[in-house]
């Protein structure tokens, strides 16, 4: 745990995988409260970070964090798929980290109604200047498209309840805090706590954000571009914490990889996912679900 609470996951297998001894510039795309982007800079003296993030809150702690390393790091308010139009000198790039979902400074923010287990207003930015917002999701969308994406993206059963019953409440005027829809989550699908269950709540607010951020929406070709702007050697790591993200991550490096129809770009060096062990598990619960993938531009 760092002194400002921000415990980064599988921290030495992404420093393994980046290769990060090598002289040269690294870029964390979704950079946080910095905790692998100090990791990097700390393993090598020769290294220089570019760092991303669209949240400008977690940006500006970074920055703090960072500042014993200002003459090494180059900080963009900025989505990681905006990363191909920052102008960014890709010759010296030895490798790209994107560290995907949700980070606890956000989970822990309870302004930032990112969790079901604070009371909060129903947010769920992680960009303050984007306009959408969860309440305005759930107060807006018709009830077939709150069906499809909690279904989609919550992998949820029962959406076709669960968005009858939020149109009910919002024409009550009972659905403005977090606190209203985890109830809700919890009366639908009549939960009751059980070990090794995951609350109906933290999926339905799951797919609330990735709707929010279109988290999901041009990761593969965010990744593709990025490999093809790269030279030979930069390596590519992601992280995932849902199967949704790691599924576009596999397929996305597997046809990079693919000699089918034209000379492949990627090396895959990770087989199968890479997770936690059980120390750092029991050090840092939101390791448990982290899957890390990683290859290297031939």
């Amino acid at each position: 745990m760092t002194e400002i609470g921000h415990c980064p996951v599988l921290p030495t297998e992404v420093l393994e995988f980046l290769d990060a001894g090598r002289e040269g510039t690294y870029v964390d795309c979704t950079l946080g409260l910095a905790g692998h982007a100090v990791a990097i800079l700390e393993r090598n003296p020769r290294s220089k970070l570019i760092g991303l993030d669209r949240d400008g809150q977690s940006l500006e702690k970074a920055r703090e964090r960072l500042a014993d390393y200002a003459g090494r790091v180059k900080l963009f308010h900025a989505d990681f798929k905006c990363l191909p139009e920052l102008g960014i000198p890709f010759k010296k790039v030895r490798g790209v980290l994107v560290d995907l979902g949700i980070s606890s400074f956000q989970l822990d923010s309870p302004e930032r109604g990112f969790s079901h287990t604070h009371e909060g207003p129903l947010d769920m930015r992680m960009d303050l200047r984007n306009k959408t917002t969860a309440g305005k999701i759930l107060h807006t969308y018709p009830e077939q498209k709150l069906v499809e994406i909690f279904a989609k993206y919550g992998e949820l059963a029962q959406t076709r309840r669960l968005a009858r019953e939020i149109v009910h409440l919002r024409k009550l005027g009972r659905l403005e805090t977090t606190s209203d829809l985890r109830i809700l989550t919890e009366e639908v699908y009549r939960w009751r706590p059980q070990r090794g269950r995951i609350h109906p709540a933290a999926k339905a607010f799951q797919a609330l954000r990735i709707e929010v951020n279109q988290e999901l929406e041009g990761l593969g070709p965010f990744i593709e571009e990025t490999v093809r702007l790269s030279i030979p050697g930069t390596r590519f790591v992601a992280i995932s914490f849902h199967s949704l993200e790691d599924r576009i991550v596999k397929h996305t490096f597997a046809g990079l990889a693919s000699s089918s129809d034209r000379a492949p770009l990627l090396s895959i060096l990770t087989k199968k996912p890479v997770m936690a062990g059980e120390e750092e598990v029991a050090a840092n619960s939101r390791s448990r679900s982290a899957k890390l993938r990683a290859a290297e531009r031939v």
